[in-house]
């Protein structure tokens, strides 16, 4: 069971920093807005933290409509595209922080709409910065962590440097009449299907994997991922994989013992107290 004073005293320590600092001292200069919840925001300032501003970043590239005719292999543009416009949102991203003084990003919600004549990323999250630190950085972080998340990591002695992400967009081989006719009535697997998926994986993950030694980082924690055919192109399979980079900091690590919370946000089943009754 949770230990019901863990959450009191990480909840107070939170308003006991945010008392002596924090808001009360940044409300001075300016509004704060974020879409962190009240507790994120409280676990935040319990390590030294504090929210700045709610930030965006956005990109869009056009996708040429003919890559979607039969082919074979990989669609190279298309795989481009999306990688693209997800570093561009993502320098953005960055940028808006900068301006508001922020050290990183968390929080960060990754939304990429693809259609047949372009692919348009946003993300969208909270600027973060050590309380009481007014100072421009030098490259903030971006991460799709929650603030809870972030907090945990920071006082194991982890550090998110970025997102990282890959995408891959393969074509499903066209498969032979014979095999078309003699597959209508059968339940088989589509292999032709099934291989295209395995491909763009391999592809996908293998990009994401770069993008992360690029930053720096030690891994990929959070890791998402978006897969199968297209309702524009049902020849054609995406596979995309996104999460945080992290590294290894010099900070001396603190580790929280395990505990097991129930959560007691479900909602309750509606039954008909009728059906108990015994058949007859």
């Amino acid at each position: 069971m949770d230990d019901p004073g863990a959450r009191r005293r990480e909840i107070r320590d939170g308003v006991r920093k945010l008392a002596a600092g924090g808001y009360l001292e940044g409300a001075e200069r300016q509004g704060v807005t974020s879409d962190l919840t009240i507790d994120e925001s409280l676990i935040l300032h319990s390590i030294g933290w504090e929210p700045v501003e709610l930030v965006c970043g956005a990109s869009t590239y056009a996708v040429p409509p003919t890559l979607w005719n039969w082919g074979s292999g990989e669609i190279t543009s298309a795989s481009q595209a999306y990688q693209w416009a997800v570093r561009d949102a993502g320098q953005k991203l960055r940028a808006e922080c900068l301006g508001v003084l922020g050290h990183g990003v968390v929080g960060v919600h990754f939304d990429v709409e693809f259609e047949r004549h372009f692919v348009n990323a946003v993300l969208v999250g909270t600027a973060v910065s050590p309380v009481g630190d007014h100072h421009a950085p030098g490259v903030p972080f971006v991460s799709d962590l929650s603030g809870r998340d972030f907090a945990l990591l920071h006082q194991a002695g982890w550090d998110p440097v970025g997102l990282a992400a890959g995408a891959s967009f393969v074509y499903a081989p066209r498969r032979s009449a014979r095999d078309a006719v003699r597959q209508t009535a059968q339940n088989v697997e589509l292999t032709n299907y099934t291989e295209a998926l395995y491909s763009a994986r391999e592809s996908a993950m293998e990009r994401m994997q770069q993008t992360a030694s690029q930053l720096g980082a030690h891994g990929v924690v959070g890791v998402s991922v978006s897969e199968g055919p297209m309702e524009f192109a049902a020849h054609a399979v995406r596979f995309a994989a996104w999460g945080t980079a992290v590294r290894r900091s010099e900070r001396q690590p603190v580790l929280a013992p395990p505990v097991m919370v129930l959560d007691l946000d479900d909602e309750r089943l509606a039954f008909d107290p009728t059906s108990l009754r015994a058949a007859r």
